[in-house]
């Protein structure tokens, strides 16, 4: 016990110290002036990381354009001075430390000058799904105790019932008019607002594709260890261009969206995705890095040479992908149209970040996540909660310094020795190497075998006539349990049941071959790319 406890403990020394290292290797560490320093530590002493990170990249930079979004750009001292305003304006109608900020809004300024303000009065940030159904809003927003609402226009219709008592404005609207955020940042007070005397705290939600979304409080980091974790395996560095076409509601989002501020990096968001106007923005503002979801990616593909030709995407450095399965093919045709520049991370809401696939680990298995990132534990482990041997599929479990504190509305995820259930289950390589081979209640047992619907999407989606597939299991009076293919067929291709059952047979065994092969025009999704399978159950 006690030679663990020393080990441990000189792991995250070493973690810590290496953190360093890596972030001062980024440029975002500089020469400052006392005064930048005296910022930077007061903002970090009244308002936490989140908002202590926009108010350092304003000192120091201040007139660079830090957001560009569909009504033009902003710079890190517009940003910072907004917030201040509508921190103040907030404060001025009661709002206190401690309460309950939910957002509803696509990516645009309004929703980060909503993030940022509620950071500066302390707020607990209620991040929501601008797919939700209108009664899973209902009940999320009552759930987490919403004190005062932000939402675009758009959705009003679905808020019914939702009166908090500090307000609703709106943060996308057609027009400027009182309740919006626009008219709150006009009349707000410049000045940095006081120190609200808690810490902000960040809830985010499950994605609430099997039920109802349940809320993932995170705490706030108290070391350079998470950034150092990113730094381990990707070069991201101070200065570049950030196009996030992932959800800032969603953690990848969010995250890298705080990242690239906070770098000093400019932040390119758009409300809704087109891949061919992300490809033109990219070439247009020389985007670094690329923030996306597999199926955007997917998009892009799907456009073929017609969608890069004319556009320079040489300043192109890192494509950083997660929130869903990236999948080999999709891996290697991302790679074959723009690059070795992939970075592919796995992990969850709940415990964040768990490994990232570097372009080298891609080009020799384009199908895996990686290998565990710096003061990352990952051990696969059987049903009993012991270790199995590498290459033996078992459930992943995770350890890292900034999992969540477990659901608001009670309850956890499961823990063993200190490592939390992801709710997937893998396996490692003999290079360390980890795979995803599905969701541990994918897994159906087949005519006394186990099979995982994965395995058979990954083989449809190399089949050069389908688009997407996807694969459930479904109830078999004779086998126990069958799967059961959805897929989605390239314009123009033709196909039919036999010939897909065909090909699985031809490459996977026999009772991995789908028992009925249903063609769809589309993927039920959520915004971050994954598949419904409960929609699909209920086709």
């Amino acid at each position: 016990m006690t030679v663990g406890l020393i080990r441990s403990a000189g792991n995250r020394v070493y973690a810590e110290v290496e953190s360093v290292r890596l972030v001062l290797r980024t440029g975002v560490v500089g020469i400052e002036s006392p005064a930048t320093l005296l910022t930077a530590a007061t903002a970090m002493v009244r308002y936490g990381t989140i908002a202590a990170g926009l108010t350092l990249s304003a000192a120091r930079y201040g007139n660079r354009t830090a957001l560009v979004d569909e009504l033009g750009s902003l710079t890190f001292a517009e940003m910072d001075e907004r917030s201040n305003r509508l921190a103040n304006a907030w404060r001025a109608r009661g709002l206190r430390g401690g309460e309950g900020v939910a957002i509803l809004a696509r990516n645009h300024r309004g929703l980060l000058d909503a993030v940022f303000a509620a950071a500066k009065c302390g707020a607990r940030i209620i991040l929501l799904n601008t797919d939700f159904a209108g009664p899973q809003i209902r009940d999320v927003a009552t759930r987490e105790g919403t004190d005062l609402l932000v939402y675009d226009e758009e959705y009003a219709h679905m808020l019914d019932g939702v009166r908090p008592r500090r307000g609703s404005w709106r943060a996308w609207t057609e027009k400027v008019r009182p309740d919006c955020l626009e008219a709150l940042i006009a009349e707000g007070d410049p000045s940095a607002p006081p120190g609200p005397g808690v810490t902000p705290k960040l809830i985010l939600l499950t994605s609430g594709t099997t039920g109802t979304p349940k809320g993932a409080p995170r705490p706030e980091p108290k070391s350079l260890a998470p950034l150092g974790a990113l730094l381990s395996k990707v070069p991201f560095r101070a200065g570049g261009v950030t196009e996030c076409c992932a959800p800032i509601f969603h953690t990848l989002g969010f995250a890298c969206a705080m990242l690239g501020l906070g770098f000093g990096s400019t932040l390119v968001i758009r409300r809704r995705f087109d891949p061919q106007e992300a490809i033109d923005s990219m070439s247009r503002h020389r985007v670094t890095t690329l923030i996306a979801v597999p199926v955007m990616l997917a998009r892009m593909v799907d456009l073929g040479g017609r969608g890069l030709v004319g556009r320079d995407l040489s300043a192109l450095r890192i494509i950083f992908v997660g929130g869903s399965q990236l999948g080999a093919q999709l891996c290697r045709d991302v790679t074959a149209a723009f690059g070795p520049v992939v970075y592919n991370v796995y992990g969850s809401t709940e415990v964040a970040y768990a490994t990232i696939a570097t372009p080298d680990d891609l080009a020799v298995e384009p199908g895996c996540v990686g290998s565990p990132v710096l003061g990352t534990r990952v051990e696969i482990l059987d049903d009993n909660g012991r270790g199995v041997p590498t290459g033996t599929t078992g459930r992943i479990f995770v350890g890292n310094t900034i999992q969540f504190e477990g659901y608001t509305g009670g309850g956890h995820k499961e823990r063993i020795r200190g490592l939390m259930s992801t709710g997937d289950v893998g396996h490692f390589d003999a290079a360390g190497r980890l795979f995803v081979d599905g969701r541990d209640d994918d897994m159906i047992v087949s005519g006394g075998e186990n099979v995982f619907p994965a395995e058979v999407e990954e083989l449809l989606h190399t089949n050069p006539a389908i688009q997407e597939a996807a694969v459930i299991g479904v109830d078999d009076e004779k086998f126990g349990a069958r799967l059961k293919a959805f897929v989605v067929l390239h314009a123009g291709s033709t196909r039919t049941e036999d010939d897909i059952k065909s090909f699985v047979k031809s490459n996977l065994a026999r009772y991995k071959v789908p028992r009925e092969v249903v063609f769809i025009e589309q993927l039920p999704r959520n915004p971050t790319g994954k598949v419904l399978k409960k929609a699909l159950r209920e086709l």
